[in-house]
């Protein structure tokens, strides 16, 4: 049953302790408290945000004297979903296809006559739901903002650890020059470093409160119309929309697309952890937990469960980005079909990429790696890999596009298996290279170890980036009383 409303010193007394509580809440979000992305898109925390909003919009209306103080007051008070029946409104949701009608109505009832006629005043639908899942939107970037922080710092101690760790570098799939592990993490933590800017930069464009009615040009609040959406959006810790138009999306494809270049980037880690956990090279592994099993028939295998979960779903995050650029095109004043594909979009991406990033968290912060298998690696071309080392140092004295031919040649000749030779063989036989380079010289030229440039101070550098990164843009803990 509701609270009386007829007892106007408890009403107030009521209303005091719901409005000091409101204006701690709204600096958080919704009053329901969100632990994870999907209960953030339940139905029951979205009715609450949509409430939230009827409340902030009602308050701003009284603030400027667009509707009685005492109804706003009453409707603020009772904007809570536990206040209402929510079945009744599931059911008038189910007939009338509308979301949003069937809350405004039982709110209405709810809060009572006179005051419940001042619910939703001047607003459309799209007002509230847009503002209030963007709510919504400001709790996941929160949480993705998290698990971003958290694979930073994961990042930060992997690149620390293996920064001299040395191995083969690939390019096109074929061993290259020696590189070191902990190069290989700084540049996965150099493009989430980005990332979690650009979650940061897009705040002020995405986190932004409408209540510009039918089309946008506040015609029924007129003058007082912008008043009341600064208002609305004070309340709520939004920013105004410059223009409330019901068919700008740009904001949300933007939100949309990065979450996209995430999960690309998220995609691309796990692939290569996939890659370098392969039996042929077998340099990384994905920690099994006790009891777990790597295949059900094959008691050998270890596989890259966790991290083929990442590049599954990533690929499904990367799949919504066309769906939501094509949400953008609108038909007139706003289109209903495209403003369903986009929340579709929102939604799932948003869950989606918390998915992938808790997954590759749990990838990172297990990770075994096998510094004794990456040597061995190295040594598979019998030397080629120090193939430019050489090059840049006999360049010197015979010049670089000699060096490059003489070299070449040579490489040529190991690898085709002329002779069983080894590359400091071959090219201790030619006096081209003999003639300049000692076998000494020769040597600590084909020590790949000699060979990987600034990798090791790269893989620091970009560690404390990395926590730096982690350690400004990581949500400050809150409490709702």
């Amino acid at each position: 049953m509701l609270p009386s409303i007829e007892d106007g010193g408890k009403l107030q007394g009521r209303v005091r302790r719901r409005l000091a509580a409101l204006a701690r809440l709204y600096a958080v979000g919704s009053r329901i408290v969100e632990t994870n992305l999907r209960q953030i898109f339940s139905t029951r925390s979205r009715l609450q945000r949509f409430l939230d909003v009827e409340a902030a919009l009602a308050l701003a209306e009284a603030e400027l004297g667009v509707i009685p103080k005492a109804a706003a007051e009453k409707i603020a008070a009772t904007a809570r979903i536990e206040l209402l029946d929510e079945n009744r409104i599931a059911e008038q949701q189910a007939v009338t296809g509308h979301l949003m009608v069937p809350l405004v109505r039982e709110l209405s009832q709810a809060v009572g006559d006179p005051d419940g006629g001042w619910v939703h005043w001047g607003a459309t639908t799209q007002n509230i739901q847009q503002t209030g899942d963007v709510i919504g939107f400001r709790s996941a970037v929160r949480m993705l903002t998290g698990e971003l922080c958290k694979l930073l710092d994961g990042l930060a101690d992997l690149g620390d650890r293996s920064a001299s760790m040395l191995m083969a570098g690939r390019t096109h799939w074929q061993q290259a020059v020696p590189i070191t592990f902990g190069f290989k993490v700084a540049t996965w933590s150099d493009v989430l470093i980005r990332h979690v800017e650009r979650l940061h930069q897009l705040e002020p464009r995405l986190f932004t409160a409408m209540t510009g009615g039918a089309a946008g040009t506040f015609a029924s609040l007129g003058e007082v119309g912008p008043a009341v959406q600064e208002g609305v959006a004070r309340r709520l810790g939004l920013t105004p929309m410059p223009v409330p138009a019901r068919n700008i999306a740009d904001q949300f494809a933007e939100f949309v697309l990065l979450l996209g270049m995430i999960a690309a980037t998220a995609g691309s880690i796990a692939d290569e952890v996939s890659r370098l956990m392969g039996t042929e090279f077998g340099e990384v592994s994905e920690s099994l937990p006790e009891g777990d099993v790597g295949s059900s028939t094959m008691p050998q295998k270890r596989n890259a469960k966790r991290a083929m979960e990442t590049v599954t779903k990533s690929a499904e995050v990367r799949a919504l980005v066309p769906l939501a650029l094509d949400a953008m095109i609108q038909s007139h004043e706003v289109d209903g079909a495209r403003a369903a594909m986009m929340d579709y979009a929102l939604e799932q991406s948003c869950i989606l990429s918390g998915d992938v990033l808790m997954a590759l968290n749990s990838v990172i912060a297990g990770l075994e790696i096998y510094p004794e298998r990456m040597k061995t690696n190295l040594m598979l071309t019998n030397g080629l890999i120090s193939a430019e080392a050489v090059m840049m140092t006999l360049g010197k004295t015979i010049g670089r596009q000699v060096a490059h031919d003489v070299v070449h040649h040579a490489a040529k000749v190991v690898s085709t298996g002329n002779g069983g030779q080894t590359f400091a063989e071959v090219l201790s036989a030619d006096r081209r290279v003999s003639d300049h380079l000692s076998p000494a010289e020769l040597a600590t030229r084909l020590d790949p170890a000699q060979h990987t440039g600034l990798s090791e101070r790269i893989a620091h550098d970009t560690a404390t980036r990395a926590r730096n990164a982690a350690t400004l843009y990581r949500p400050k803990a809150t409490t709702v009383a």
